[in-house]
């Protein structure tokens, strides 16, 4: 391995947030005796600008055990091998109409840029096998239109997962075949779909510049849930053509597939923090839980929140905490996988509960949720112990937070020092409403 390539491992070891959440994530990502990890999904740009944090990041899986399937575009470098070789192509709908010409000229730019690739990722100790042939069957549907570009009728992922098995990484070109044997062009998001519904991954990763799914700000949004958010973003006019076309394709995919899955868009460089990290870095994609409101004890599952909020604490909740307490609102998942309980004040809204299950979480479920709570409530403030696990979450989100004896007090939407010393007084004092269990003999 470079040293160049070991210093970039060594940076994505140290975005990692304790060992604890990498075996957390690797026990996850390692089922099926890890044969369906993740179908990443390289650009072209990528391939062209970033190809040494790309290698980094590959390898940093390989090291840690696990086996991705790529497939790569090559977009950029083929408009400029047909620059070079004065071959015209036209656009229809943003696609790319392939001539027999641009045909030729593909097929040889997404070998050369396998082929690339693959010896690169040998050159660090990365086992490669290239695959430009046989996966994709396609139909000509739009030949009049678009030429020599094939709708993907069936994938073939045999020799694709023999391949995973032995411990080597398949690298896929977008070209595809008819059943006549004619070669045709495949677009490469398309092909990354359709091979992820014919494996079935626990993860679909696209690898771009951006780096994830930019809000009117031009910042990442870090987490969408399908359920929850995609209908108002994909009427938002700053959602671009684009991504507006990715989207409505995830959402597709993510209703054919497990529940589990998900979809990353990250950067090259930030894909172990994206994968092994509950914040991640990029934006995350699930199809989400369906979240719901109550402002009365009485219309809970009492049951269920009860073992959920005991299971996230490891402790046991006050018998008498469903009657003691005088509720805001709760905020639950259809399915109980996260929670957050709002107590009344004479005021501002107290945060007494923030829990999300342990099989939930990296899902962006619980992210899902505290997103829809701070849009709701624009002021809010909670305590956490000086040893919470989340406490850099609460860090990251809060407005500010002060160190009180046994606990870390955070607000959020207050700058009055006057009302951040009401509430900092309201959470120090409040009687504790989890203790830990007693031991069973």
């Amino acid at each position: 391995m470079t040293n160049s390539v070991k210093d970039t491992v060594y940076k994505l070891l140290t975005v990692m947030d304790s060992e604890t959440q990498i075996r957390k994530y690797l026990k996850r990502f390692s089922s099926d005796e890890g044969l369906k990890f993740a179908v990443i999904k390289v650009g072209g740009k990528i391939l062209k600008e970033e190809m040494e944090n790309l290698i980094a990041s590959l390898s940093f899986l390989k090291q840690v055990g696990l086996t991705p399937i790529i497939v790569h575009g090559a977009g950029p470098q083929l408009t400029a091998h047909l620059d070079d070789k004065n071959i015209k192509a036209e656009f229809v709908d943003g696609q790319r109409v392939t001539s027999p010409e641009v045909l030729k000229a593909a097929r040889e730019v997404f070998i050369d840029e396998n082929h690339n690739l693959t010896s690169q990722l040998k050159e660090v100790g990365v086992d490669a096998t290239s695959f430009y042939s046989g996966v994709f069957e396609c139909e000509l549907q739009h030949q009049d239109t678009l030429g020599l570009v094939g709708t993907i009728s069936s994938v073939e992922i045999e020799q694709l997962l023999k391949t995973v098995k032995k411990g080597r990484v398949p690298v896929v070109s977008p070209l595809g075949e008819t059943q006549e044997g004619q070669i045709v062009n495949v677009n490469a998001d398309s092909a990354t779909f359709s091979l992820a519904k014919a494996v079935q991954p626990y993860k679909i990763i696209f690898l771009t510049e951006t780096g994830g799914v930019l809000d009117q700000d031009g910042k990442i949004i870090s987490n969408i849930s399908i359920v929850n958010n995609y209908k108002y973003l994909i009427e938002q006019p700053w959602v671009h053509s684009g991504m507006k076309l990715k989207l409505e394709k995830v959402k597709d995919i993510l209703e054919a597939m497990p529940s589990a899955t998900s979809v990353s868009i990250t950067k090259p460089e930030l894909l172990a923090k994206e994968l092994f990290t509950d914040k991640g870095s990029g934006t995350l994609v699930n199809m989400g839980e369906r979240a719901l409101v109550f402002d009365s004890w009485n219309e809970i599952d009492q049951i269920r929140l009860k073992k959920l909020i005991e299971s996230s604490f490891n402790k046991s909740l006050d018998a008498n905490y469903f009657t003691s307490t005088n509720l805001y609102n709760v905020y639950v998942t259809e399915c109980y996988r996260a929670a957050i309980i709002l107590l009344e004040t004479k005021s501002i809204p107290y945060l007494d509960k923030f829990v999300v299950s342990d099989d939930a979480k990296g899902e962006g479920i619980g992210r899902a949720l505290w997103e829809k709570v701070t849009w709701k409530h624009k002021k809010i403030f909670w305590r956490a112990s000086l040893n919470n696990p989340v406490n850099k979450f609460y860090a990251s989100v809060s407005d500010g937070f002060m160190r009180c004896d046994d606990w870390n007090v955070y607000w959020v939407g207050m700058t009055d020092f006057g009302e951040i010393q009401q509430c900092i007084d309201f959470a120090t004092s409040k009687v504790k409403t989890v203790e830990q269990k007693e031991p069973t003999s």
